[in-house]
């Protein structure tokens, strides 16, 4: 037997929260982590150590947004929800390297 919940099936729903997980979430953690390192007080760790970490995090983030464009432009074909889910990932992804740009 389906659920209905809104309206949507039951099993929809759980396929729709799986792609808002991977491809919001994920990325908001990886830019949560950026500026927890940028932001981290001199005295801590001193000022080299952080600062290393987030342009390290900062290059694989802008990595990854790129994949994640690829892979969004190839996927603009078919599904529409995918492609969007794939250029909401770019666009969150992007905000480390605005960051260390700013920060820098």
């Amino acid at each position: 037997m389906h659920y209905f919940i809104t309206g949507i099936p039951l099993y929809m729903q759980r396929a729709d929260m799986r792609r808002i997980f991977w491809h919001v979430f994920t990325p908001c953690i990886i830019a949560t982590v950026f500026f927890a390192m940028a932001f981290t007080p001199v005295e801590v760790s001193g000022c080299r150590t952080p600062g290393l970490l987030a342009l390290g995090v900062s290059i694989s983030s802008g990595l990854s947004g790129l994949g994640t464009w690829v892979i969004g432009l190839k996927k603009r074909g078919g599904s529409k929800a995918d492609a969007i889910c794939w250029i909401i990932s770019t666009a969150i992804l992007t905000i480390p390297v605005i960051g260390m740009i700013i920060l820098a």
